[in-house]
């Protein structure tokens, strides 16, 4: 239980709450792990718990009739998901899958329930938690309608740069390993799009494309001689109580991975 309770104490929500709720609160809780790919949970599911991620990486994502995917957001160690089970009790809203083999804890949403009716302080912190989420889905939405694909991978980039950014040879490397698909599935455009737009950036010099491997020169000149609002990285506050990701190793991949 000890290396459970320290990543639970990770989620900045979880600090806001007193020795004898923490420990009750992982009493209740299981844990589970999810190899590769796996499906954590599914819309279809019924909501009976919220999630906190222990290890790996996992995407939340929804499907289209067709079969194509969109992606949502990238969840962390420390981070929790599934919140939504908390404001309806018929299912999720999207697909999360493990990205990466993950661990996950469970805890009953009964549990979180009967927290929130308990405590004020950790019952504001998951209303801003979940306005937040929520404001992030709707700036997405806002991007896939009235950008261009350029645009909105320059966005993205400048997203990425801030969570993922760390000093690699060359400017800033995109410590997360995704495909030209998934980059395409994140902001709505196509693997064909992706492709063309990244080598154009890479023609302007402002990146360094390899396969699954993203440098960008410098964030603020990409910003800003690509016509984007001026870059400003978000505060690092929130990410201080959590364990840093471990690097990705980048490894050679073949064609489809583009």
């Amino acid at each position: 239980m000890a290396e459970q309770t320290w990543f639970v104490k990770q989620c900045r929500l979880f600090e806001l709450l007193p020795a004898a709720q923490l420990s009750r609160l992982e009493s209740r809780a299981r844990v589970r792990s999810f190899p590769k790919n796996a499906s954590v949970y599914l819309p279809s599911d019924e909501s009976q718990a919220v999630f906190v991620l222990l290890s790996g990486r996992v995407r939340l994502c929804s499907y289209t009739p067709d079969g194509k995917q969109a992606i949502h957001a990238f969840i962390e160690p420390g981070e929790m998901f599934g919140e939504l089970a908390l404001m309806q009790p018929e299912g999720y809203e999207d697909h999360a899958e493990a990205m990466l083999p993950s661990t996950v804890a469970l805890i009953p949403k009964q549990e979180i329930e009967a927290l929130l009716s308990e405590n004020a302080a950790f019952s504001l912190g998951v209303t801003k938690f979940i306005s937040w989420r929520r404001r992030r889905i709707e700036r997405r939405l806002r991007s896939l309608l009235f950008r261009s694909n350029r645009d909105r991978l320059v966005h993205l980039l400048l997203d990425l740069v801030d969570q993922y950014g760390r000093p690699a040879e060359g400017g800033t490397l995109i410590d997360i390993r995704l495909s030209h698909q998934e980059l395409a599935n994140i902001i709505g455009s196509t693997r064909e799009s992706v492709t063309v737009v990244l080598g154009e950036l890479q023609l302007a010099r402002h990146l360094t494309v390899s396969r699954q491997r993203i440098v960008v020169r410098n964030p603020h000149r990409l910003a800003s001689e690509t016509g984007v609002d001026e870059y400003r990285p978000s505060p690092k506050e929130t990410k201080a109580a959590q364990p840093a990701p471990a690097p990705a190793t980048w490894k050679p991949a073949d064609s489809s991975d583009r």
